[in-house]
């Protein structure tokens, strides 16, 4: 699981951005995550920015218009041109090549799906399933006493390596990761809606909107715990 947002939407998901960026500035980011308005810079940044989050929507976005107006093979068409163009966009701005080479064959993979089935809709298959098992993963995670949002947010934070024993950090992390636990239900239940009334437009919008629904639940996280990392905090016997 990659260590900069929670998981989104494999058609949605953006790249890191450039890798020494953020190790060179991340002790300033973990400074400002103590105000709201800095941590939610820091999440959308830490999710490629709008130019990213841009980019990572192109080809649904291409492959719901082309559908729209002109059928299922201008759709395959414009899904054709739009990922390849996207994943040169994201080379050039240095981006990280693993989620850039994801996110192309991901596109793949969907695509397949909607020529499989000769359903637009079927192009969000996969994704609308990926938010089930995000919600059993978060949940797992709090149920064995190892929150997400602590593994994916606590180092970002300048957390102790030993903070499951920090009561208020434990306290943060378990209740952001249940938080999103019902983000993603919620998440699940729009798409699934939306799948079964053949609606691709909205769930290719609810794929755009999940990054900066995550990206205001990671920024809470990030706030909530630079406070609990205090002299106050204390280590469990």
């Amino acid at each position: 699981m990659p260590n900069e947002l929670f998981p989104l939407d494999p058609t949605t998901t953006v790249p890191p951005g450039r890798p020494e960026e953020h190790r060179a500035d991340e002790p300033a980011r973990a400074a400002g995550a103590a105000t709201l308005s800095a941590a939610m810079r820091t999440s959308l940044d830490r999710s490629g920015g709008a130019v990213g989050i841009l980019l990572a929507a192109a080809p649904a976005v291409a492959f719901v218009a082309a559908d729209a107006a002109g059928g299922l093979n201008w759709a395959f068409i414009a899904l054709a041109v739009a990922a390849p163009v996207t994943f040169g966009v994201r080379l050039a701005r240095r981006e990280s090549l693993r989620a850039a080479v994801v996110g192309l064959a991901v596109a793949g993979v969907c695509a397949a799906a909607a020529a499989f089935s000769g359903e637009a809709r079927a192009f969000f298959l996969f994704p609308t399933l990926i938010p089930a098992a995000l919600g059993v993963l978060f949940l797992g995670s709090v149920l064995v006493r190892r929150p997400v949002t602590g593994t994916l947010f606590n180092r970002l934070v300048g957390g102790p390596e030993d903070w499951r024993g920090h009561p208020r950090l434990m306290r943060v992390y378990t209740v952001s990761t249940l938080a999103g636990v019902v983000l993603h239900a919620l998440n699940l239940t729009l798409r699934a809606v939306a799948y079964l009334a053949d609606q691709p437009a909205v769930l290719a919008a609810l794929g755009v909107a999940a990054v900066p629904a995550f990206a205001a639940l990671a920024a809470g996280t990030l706030v909530a715990a630079r406070r609990a990392i205090g002299p106050r905090v204390t280590t469990v016997a």
